[in-house]
């Protein structure tokens, strides 16, 4: 991979929540599969300890908290489950397609689910061919967020400066991840998810540097926060 630093910045995107609407699916399949194992947990507690958090940190908590061992039979039942929602629910999030082909700085994904499944939303949601093949997960990293890990490794990997990178997050764990990796975060909330209680204060108490709700509004977001670098830049809400 060329590594040559490039003018302006680099957008790294999450997945989930933020390119395709998937968190409502995703939640509802681990609550139901958490429920076969005797552990009842309503989605409102299901986003508070798992949204944004590698498979690695679920199945810790699982085993840590709650005495269930993910085993390689529990996760098979679940991903086969999430798999054959994704396939007849999936959609990207609106306005994202446009956002991608309107952004003209360089763009990659680091997300905290594993390649097969980050691989799965695009393709089903048609963003691959935007993205590929700069597709980077929390797999490929010892800590998942918000350890700082995956975001390093995606800048280091795609030749950019960390203070140069804008994250895009829906997660507070992803917006800790982002700020501890020393990039900028714009905090997206326009995801279905958006509305469980709470959710919306969890982020602006991690003070992101842009919080907005409408993918199309990210092109001039990037460019006002671009255009802010050299002065004194202020958190923005939409």
């Amino acid at each position: 991979m060329d590594v040559q630093q490039a003018a302006g910045p680099l957008v790294i995107f999450d997945c989930d929540g933020v390119l395709v609407d998937s968190e409502p699916v995703s939640v509802r399949v681990l609550v139901d599969a958490l429920r076969r194992k005797g552990v009842e947990m309503d989605a409102a507690e299901a986003y508070r300890r798992f949204l944004g958090r590698s498979l690695g940190t679920v199945t810790k908590t699982m085993r840590e908290e709650f005495g269930i061992e993910a085993d390689d039979t529990f996760l098979e039942d679940m991903r086969r489950d999430l798999y054959a929602r994704f396939r007849a629910e999936l959609q990207p999030m609106p306005g994202i397609t446009e956002a991608l082909d309107a952004l003209s700085f360089r763009r990659c994904v680091a997300s905290s689910s594993q390649p097969e499944r980050i691989r799965l939303s695009l393709t089903l949601t048609g963003l691959i061919d935007k993205l590929e093949p700069n597709i980077f997960s929390a797999a490929m990293v010892k800590r998942g967020k918000p350890a700082p890990d995956l975001f390093l490794h995606a800048a280091s990997e795609m030749g950019a400066d960390p203070k140069d990178c804008i994250v895009i997050e829906d997660s507070p764990a992803g917006i800790e991840a982002g700020h501890s990796a020393g990039m900028s975060v714009f905090a997206f909330v326009g995801g279905s998810h958006a509305s469980v209680p709470g959710y919306r204060e969890r982020i602006d108490m991690l003070s992101p540097e842009v919080v907005f709700d409408a993918m199309p509004d990210l092109i001039h977001l990037v460019q006002k926060h671009m255009e802010g670098r050299n002065g004194s830049v202020s958190s923005t809400t939409l």
